[in-house]
């Protein structure tokens, strides 16, 4: 799984309803907006990794000053948003490959896994809607952005 983690003052998600306005279907105020891809080899072991990162990160602002809450500590929500796009190769041509992104078939359970397991963990998640064209609104605040991928979790960190 990969994710692009944004700490935001606000997040809406909206998509196209039948008689063409738009529906929002997540909004949080203040938070994590995170955008979550499923590669076709992960399983609920990734899902759980991911949840408890995104749950856990100390990306919010302590009383010293420094990034030392996480989203939990500081009773904020998260928007979690399907991405495909995150597992995109760019490395020849100019269009992007996606054949590294998990079909639809096994994405969406997973993305809902990772919903789920940060509910249990107590905190209030807003979705999009899988596989819909989606309109992201937002405000990134810091920016504090940051960059997750399961295929990391066992790799030894540097110095």
């Amino acid at each position: 799984m990969r994710a692009v983690v944004q700490r935001v003052l606000h997040a809406r998600v909206t998509v196209s309803g039948d008689g063409g306005d738009d529906v929002e279907t997540g909004a949080i105020e203040g938070g994590l907006l995170v955008y979550l891809a499923v590669a076709p080899a992960d399983t609920a072991v990734e899902a759980d990794w991911m949840a408890r990162k995104v749950a856990e990160l100390r990306l919010f602002v302590g009383d010293g000053g420094f990034l030392d809450r996480s989203v939990q500590e500081a009773g904020g929500a998260v928007l979690l948003v399907s991405q495909f796009t995150l597992y995109a190769d760019t490395r020849r041509g100019r269009r992007p490959d996606f054949t590294a992104a998990a079909p639809p078939d096994l994405a969406a359970p997973l993305v809902e896994a990772v919903a789920a397991v940060l509910r249990a963990r107590g905190l209030r998640v807003a979705e999009g809607r899988f596989g819909a064209h989606m309109r992201v609104d937002s405000a990134n605040d810091g920016p504090v952005t940051i960059l997750l991928d399961s295929a990391d979790r066992d790799r030894p960190r540097r110095g």
